[in-house]
């Protein structure tokens, strides 16, 4: 099934007959707490809540929420509160671990934990944001946002692995990926065009696979087949891309907060390429980007 927008995935999810324990980590969040009371609500969640227990239930008070409905584990401090969360996941105590209100950073640092986190052996880590392109016409991945702060050719690669795994998972069978940079043109100044081009290169050479690549190429050229016309620019993505594959996090990141802040985007955030889903938000996303990104993990454990 190939999945065209959030009420699709949303219906989806709540039709399956699933409910998974979700933990979450500084869960005094005005923003992250709601998005769970909403889930738990639609009879698709329960929930563990780590965090300050007295400003979690001063929460769940305003939400017209009871308390005994959650297991709430009163932690102060905010790397104690990460670890305790992937710990819980980890272990099988909890399907999801969510972040609440903490630095990606402190979370971050949780799930990479060699002993006690979820990176898997020999893989990598990224972050995927998708947003809907409207009228039911599918999504727009972007990628990495949060994580990766300057990936190197290799590191690019695994980006793509990930990222080509989650559109999998919502139905994409051979998403086009466009390496972005300023121009289509490969420049040695500009190292993000010879990555994209070395990309381009390697899937032709049959290296990267279950997806197609192109790149160099700038947004314009990447999202609009006007633009790409215009400038001559040709290829296997020109002009349609499913997955925009940003040069480095400074980039990606002024993307999609451009995207949410000025343009209304509908979108949520992702981690990829974790033993288990991890749900990992941004702090100044609102509980309905929160919820959306709880029921994209939630369909990835269906789709497991």
């Amino acid at each position: 099934m190939k999945f065209q927008s959030f009420a699709q995935i949303e219906e989806y999810v709540l039709s399956s007959g699933i409910q998974k324990r979700i933990v979450l980590a500084n869960a005094h969040d005005a923003h992250s707490l709601p998005a769970l009371i909403d889930a738990r609500r639609k009879g698709i969640a329960e929930g563990i809540l780590i965090g300050h227990a007295d400003r979690i239930l001063a929460l769940l008070s305003g939400e017209g929420e009871k308390a005994e409905n959650y297991e709430i584990i009163d932690c102060r401090e905010d790397a104690e509160c990460a670890r305790l969360a992937i710990s819980l996941g980890k272990e099988g105590k909890a399907a999801l671990p969510m972040k609440g209100l903490m630095q990606t950073s402190d979370f971050m640092r949780a799930v990479l934990n060699k002993e006690t986190g979820l990176l898997p052996k020999g893989g990598m880590i990224s972050q995927v944001t998708l947003v809907e392109k409207g009228d039911n016409a599918g999504f727009l991945y972007i990628t990495d946002c949060a994580i990766n702060i300057s990936p190197d050719l290799t590191a690019k690669k695994k980006i793509v692995e990930n990222v080509v795994k989650v559109a999998g998972l919502l139905g994409v069978e051979e998403p086009k990926v466009a390496a972005l940079s300023a121009l289509e043109v490969p420049n040695p100044k500009i190292p993000s065009t010879m990555d994209a081009q070395a990309l381009q290169e390697a899937w032709e050479a049959g290296e990267i696979t279950g997806c197609r690549i192109g790149g160099p190429l700038a947004l314009d050229n990447a999202v609009s087949p006007e633009a790409a016309a215009h400038k001559g620019v040709e290829g296997p993505v020109r002009g349609d891309a499913d997955i925009l594959l940003v040069p480095d996090l400074a980039c990606g990141n002024i993307l999609t907060k451009s995207l949410i802040f000025f343009a209304g985007a509908v979108s949520c955030g992702l981690v990829t390429g974790t033993e288990k889903p991890v749900i990992m938000t941004s702090r100044t996303d609102t509980p309905e980007n929160k919820y959306r990104g709880i029921l994209v993990s939630l369909l990835s454990t269906i789709k497991a």
